[in-house]
């Protein structure tokens, strides 16, 4: 199955057989391809269509098998308003949600229908609320062609800890450890390890114990993934991911269990017969082809690609395919294990070392960076470790002794911490800082979604003019200073190269 924009993928060129579809989100497609070429289940994958109920539903109406959760699990588990309703229900604590005045701020806006970083936005101030709505509503409507949201309480360091889960039409659930998924840019996971550092035997035991009771009162089925905000010993329920993980190879190599062989078992009927048995410590991070610094996808031709050998790698490029902008823009993912945490952290740095990728800018140095960082190896980090610790920014020689990583003045409370530096703030600054004394041009490659602004108009320093959408997520471009707009050279929907000229200003 092959979208018209996607011809030239590894997926199509290694397809003994390929059916050309309108869209990787027509589910009438993917089934017309499935009863085309006598395929008898369809697995949806980890993107697009694959928490999507109506699409399950319509899969199994046409007498094919769905490998995944039913409708109704991915109803309930899906929506992540609903799920909260039944882990509250349930007894599984939950980040509060409501209407900004009832939870105040900072709070985030979430898609309900989807994750990934997609329909996320961070609000500090009820000034910038309408706003942070509107864009992810827009954001989750192409993603997940749902643009419901919601507001949740923003927590602003905490861990990033999800319980891999397993569960049969016969009502068996089983949990396969968890994996720690704290460093993130844009609300997106960029490395994953497991087991998590931070948890210890009666903390993993209480977490591990939630995202069973939550599978088994959502009546869940197939692979899943229950996602908790950890802060010290406390602990949140997020969402479900009712699907296959990007990162689930690190729990296939802790455990010894082929998650996407179980789910296909799970499917036909079979009772679960999965006996994971726990190794060693194993660590993952995603090539993306994207600026190492300021995380802004990227696109070209992969003119060499080298990748490691001794460890796993899941790749979807090779040498001459082409980056674009439709989809996300993930290279490979390398995965090294080793019998203990140092080891398998050595083992990824030797295989970082070894890998090779020119012909469009990835995020190899950061990658690098991270594996090697005192703070990572220490195993002290949160979902703020990239705003805190500026990427390639010089680490500190070693991370400071466990006593002095907190407040140690006695008498004295713990100060409030300061509000983590916005990552996507800081992307809409890079774009107009980009661009000459009276210019603001595109800091990457993408389609101009909205323009806000038209010739002779008075703007303000750091009011919106364009909007850019990449791999399904928007950056708003500023003005870098007061000014009036000279000329607008875009239109809204026009495809644009990074350094386009966008906007001209003048005083």
């Amino acid at each position: 199955m092959v979208a018209p924009d996607d011809r030239g993928s590894l997926h199509a060129r290694s397809a003994e057989e390929t059916v050309p579809v309108a869209s990787y989100l027509f589910s009438e497609e993917q089934i017309r391809a499935a009863k085309q070429t006598g395929a008898d289940a369809i697995h949806p994958g980890y993107g697009f269509l694959a928490e999507n109920p109506d699409f399950a539903e319509s899969v199994q109406a046409a007498e094919l098998t769905w490998v995944g959760p039913p409708p109704e699990a991915l109803r309930a588990g899906g929506d992540k308003l609903e799920a909260k309703r039944i882990a509250l229900e349930s007894g599984v604590p939950v980040v509060p949600t409501g209407h900004a005045d009832e939870i105040g701020f900072p709070l985030v806006v979430k898609a309900a229908a989807g994750g990934g970083g997609r329909g996320m936005r961070i609000v500090r101030a009820a000034a910038e609320l309408d706003d942070a709505l509107r864009a992810a509503q827009r954001e989750a409507k192409a993603a997940f062609g749902d643009d419901r949201v919601f507001c949740e309480r923003y927590v602003e360091r905490p861990h990033h800890v999800e319980i891999q889960l397993l569960g049969d039409e016969h009502g068996n659930v089983v949990a396969l450890g968890e994996r720690e998924c704290s460093i993130q840019r844009r609300h997106q996971k960029v490395l994953e390890e497991s087991p998590s550092p931070a948890l210890d035997d009666e903390l993993r035991r209480r977490m591990t114990d939630a995202a069973v009771a939550l599978a088994r009162a959502i009546g869940y089925v197939n692979a899943g993934t229950a996602e908790f905000m950890l802060d010290g010993r406390d602990f949140w329920f997020l969402e479900l991911n009712g699907r296959i993980q990007v990162e689930h190879p690190v729990t296939e190599l802790v455990t010894g269990v082929d998650l996407v062989q179980a789910q296909l078992r799970i499917a036909s009927g079979e009772p679960l017969d999965v006996h994971p048995d726990p190794r060693g410590h194993s660590v993952e991070v995603r090539l993306y082809a994207e600026d190492p610094r300021t995380f802004f996808p990227q696109t070209g031709r992969v003119e060499r690609l080298r990748l490691p050998e001794g460890i796993r790698v899941d790749s979807g490029v090779t040498e001459g395919d082409e980056i674009g902008i439709a989809y996300d823009p993930l290279v490979a993912k390398l995965i090294a294990h080793g019998s203990t945490r140092d080891e398998a952290f050595d083992r990824l740095s030797e295989a970082l070392r070894e890998t090779d990728v020119t012909g469009v800018i990835t995020n190899l140095p950061l990658l690098r960076w991270l594996a090697s960082h005192p703070l990572v190896r220490a195993g002290e980090t949160t979902t703020a470790f990239l705003t805190e610790q500026p990427p390639l920014s010089h680490p500190p020689l070693r991370a400071p002794d466990r006593p002095w990583r907190g407040p140690f003045r006695l008498n004295l409370t713990a100060p409030a911490p300061a509000p983590a530096p916005d990552v996507d703030a800081a992307a809409r600054e890079a774009g107009a800082i980009l661009g000459e004394q009276s210019s603001v041009t595109a800091p990457m490659p993408g389609t101009v979604i909205r323009v806000l602004v038209a010739e002779g108009d008075e703007v303000q320093q750091r009011q919106p003019l364009v909007v850019l959408e990449a791999m399904k997520m928007e950056t708003p471009l500023v003005s870098p200073h007061a000014a009036v707009v000279r000329a607008v050279h875009v239109e809204e929907g026009a495809t644009v190269a990074a350094g386009a000229l966008l906007v001209e200003l003048e005083e």
